[in-house]
């Protein structure tokens, strides 16, 4: 297979060639070539060499590619990106990419535009399509309103297969992918749904009430990312039908979309365990520092908490310096098993695992595995504190240091995102910070209280 098809059973080498022709082209500034190796990649493999290209790269891209800029690479773009991006193509160009797509990724596109731009573009469009995009604006960011596809193919109960059939095969303003056709009442209530491998294995005299699945699932308009994505992963959804408050279908939820918001809730957890925001590789320097920052400036904090719990037992330190030496692997050990306990935990809770009826159940599994870990570790550390130093009475204080500070910390893990759910807080956002916290603090008063109790 030679470099200029790519091999499609393997995307990252597919993604290395492509990158690699696109620059050639680029620093040779061959247009046609740039054109011919887009053309024949997936959109969101352009998507990605654009992310991973300089700023100045980008431009010639956009420069060179012109009004033959593929309009289906901008919705895989990441935000910061694609804001990027929309500057640098012309308003008209815009208006005509906005309109050649579906529903869902027209609203994408066009939510985060300037005002002045988004009006421009808007008002570019056929009237039935700003409508649509307009109505879909009003609902609140991220929710099932604004990430619904409003071209839904929908019929009556008493329509039978073949007259079904005949209409799919009749119309041209059909949505590009779907899945389900949704039987509604008069008032536009759906009332079931349809599975096109079922639609096509029944007979034409058949009704479509007959046929119909009664118990499938349907979000509301106001539903945020979480409810869409849990919805679709605990009951295998491949679309969803979207009402308003009033039960009326407005629009429906896909199968792609949905993966896309699973894929952006876990990577938005990710990055608040670490105390980072919506980070992106294209971000500037000052950008990413300016993300990170109030984050390192709390986690300042709680290591002058820290350091204050230490000064409290400075002349114990003084009088045994192993001491100094020492206590950091207790708290280190307690933050490391923190993490593990909070991991579990937050994500538990993202997948609605963990609630109020299993809570104590789990709390008390949590304390029970960091005692077996803390006096794992205990009995390891303790003896070889004991054979190193000489001094047994310093290796049962570090044991029993560190099977407290394994406990707490299991403990903290666990306890403290179910808390910050229940008062309504994001538990990736702010649990790392009060675990390590927790395991700092109990970790170093625990080894020199002991310390002082036991050695002095």
């Amino acid at each position: 297979m030679s470099e200029s098809q790519p091999d499609a059973t393997d995307p990252l080498e597919s993604e290395a060639i492509l990158a690699s022709r696109v620059f050639d082209a680029l620093a040779n500034g061959d247009r046609l070539a740039l054109l011919a190796a887009i053309a024949e990649s997936h959109p969101a493999d352009v998507a990605d060499v654009l992310e991973q290209i300089s700023p100045a790269a980008r431009e010639e891209f956009v420069r060179l590619a012109a009004d033959d800029f593929p309009a289906d690479v901008l919705p895989e773009l990441e935000e910061g990106l694609r804001d990027d991006i929309v500057k640098l193509v012309a308003p008209e160009y815009l208006a005509e990419a906005v309109g050649e797509m579906e529903s869902d990724d027209a609203v994408y596109l066009v939510e985060n535009l300037d005002e002045d731009l988004k009006r421009e573009v808007l008002d570019t469009l056929p009237i039935a399509d700003r409508i649509g995009i307009e109505r879909s604006l009003e609902y609140p960011e991220d929710s099932a309103g604004r990430l619904m596809q409003r071209d839904v193919v929908a019929v009556p109960p008493f329509w039978n297969v073949g007259q079904t059939i005949d209409m799919i095969r009749s119309r041209d303003d059909l949505p590009e992918d779907f899945y389900e056709i949704v039987v509604i009442d008069p008032a536009y209530k759906p009332l079931g749904s349809v599975s096109l491998s079922r639609l096509l294995g029944t007979r034409r005299p058949v009704m479509m009430e007959a046929i119909m699945k009664d118990d499938f699932r349907s979000l509301s308009v106001e539903d945020p990312p979480e409810e869409i994505g849990y919805a679709f992963n605990q009951y295998h959804l491949v679309s969803a039908p979207v009402v308003d408050a009033n039960g009326r279908l407005m629009g429906v939820i896909t199968i792609d979309d949905a993966m896309q918001v699973l894929d952006e809730e876990t990577e938005e957890d990710l990055l608040r365990l670490g105390g980072v925001g919506d980070e992106e590789l294209s971000d500037t320097v000052l950008e990413i520092a300016r993300q990170r920052l109030p984050w390192l400036a709390v986690n300042l904090i709680t290591a002058v908490l820290a350091s204050l719990v230490i000064a409290q037992f400075d002349k114990v330190i003084e009088s045994i310096v192993a001491l100094a030496i020492l206590m950091t692997i207790v708290a280190s050990m307690g933050g490391n098993a923190g993490t593990q306990t909070l991991t579990v935990a937050v994500r538990a809770l993202a997948t609605k695992d963990l609630t109020t009826t299993n809570a104590m159940r789990i709390i008390g599994r949590e304390g029970l595995v960091g005692v077996l870990n803390g006096v794992v570790f205990a009995v390891v550390m303790g003896g070889l504190t004991w054979a190193y130093y000489g001094d047994p009475a310093l290796g049962a204080v570090l044991g029993a240091a560190m099977i407290i500070n394994m406990v707490v910390a299991a403990l903290a893990g666990i306890m403290i995102p179910i808390g910050l759910e229940k008062v309504g807080a994001d538990p990736a956002l702010a649990s790392a910070v009060f675990v390590t916290t927790v395991t700092d603090v109990v970790g170093f008063m625990a080894f020199l209280g002991l310390a002082a109790a036991i050695l002095l």
